[in-house]
């Protein structure tokens, strides 16, 4: 990357501390007034914004955490899983989108990352600190990935179906799905229309998708879901489960060779 990148997002970096971190509309402002006005007017980015896609109602910023992490919103105001839009026909596939964003987390890396490696993760609304929709495209944790690879026989692709021991103290519901691509798969529809009591309150669901190479070289995800319980703080945060914003899995549990210079970004 240039040097005027690394200078211009660490002052963002500085700018998004205290008080601005404190405000539940802060990525919207970044999206908004910041990234779709420099796409529409033809200009270079301005940090932290990555890709904007006007026609189809989406935009990618780099995350302050994480060596990898990007997040997908959308550019239209919808405040997250909990939206009834996002049910609507003609809404965009927001998952599908940040699946094939992952070539961003490529870039800033160097190389490839293996397909296994990659996560997406979307909280609920008492997990997040944002009031606008952002899926986070980061790393899995190396731990997870495992424990799904030996439960390969147990992941259903018509139902959805309890993580046999749970994961991390919290009860998570896993669906199979086959496939390169998530174009066809909406999660979060799914999650409405066949996880049993999830559209009476979608705000307290948490949506992860994981990507595997199930056994026979077949590519597919894993569909992750699970609810916030008011007596277990630590529970719905898809992003927190799922996710390793470190992104061991690429080094065999050390931190990546990209620095957190070269990160900037608002959090979750």
């Amino acid at each position: 990357m240039r040097p005027t990148f690394f200078a211009a997002a660490l002052l963002h970096l500085a700018t998004l501390s205290g008080p601005a971190l404190a405000d539940r509309d802060a990525l919207w402002h970044i999206i908004d007034a910041r990234c779709v006005p420099a796409a529409t007017a033809a200009a270079e980015l301005p940090p932290p914004c990555a890709r904007v896609d006007r026609a189809e109602g989406w935009a990618t910023m780099k995350d302050r955490r994480g060596v990898l992490q990007y997040l997908l919103l959308p550019t239209a105001r919808i405040s997250g899983i909990e939206s009834p839009a996002l049910l609507e026909a003609g809404t965009p596939n927001y998952f599908a989108q940040s699946w094939r964003s992952r070539d961003l987390l490529d870039r800033l890396r160097g190389q490839p990352l293996p397909r296994e490696a990659v996560s997406l993760a979307l909280n609920p609304v008492r997990r997040r600190s944002q009031d606008q929709l952002h899926i986070h495209i980061s790393c899995v944790r190396p731990e997870l990935l495992a424990k799904l690879s030996a439960d390969e026989a147990d992941l259903s692709p018509t139902s959805w179906t309890p993580l046999r021991g749970g994961w991390l103290n919290h009860a998570w519901f896993v669906k199979r799905v086959d496939g390169e691509t998530l174009d066809g798969v909406n999660p979060i529809a799914d999650v409405a229309a066949h996880l049993p009591g999830a559209a009476e309150d979608m705000g307290g669901i948490g949506v992860s998708v994981v990507a595997m190479t199930f056994k026979g070289g077949q590519p597919g995800f894993v569909l992750m879901a699970t609810r916030w319980n008011p007596d277990d703080r630590s529970s719905g945060s898809a992003e927190h489960d799922v996710q390793d914003h470190d992104c061991a899995i690429l080094s065999g549990g050390k931190t990546s060779k990209v620095t957190e210079a070269q990160t900037s970004g608002a959090e979750d």
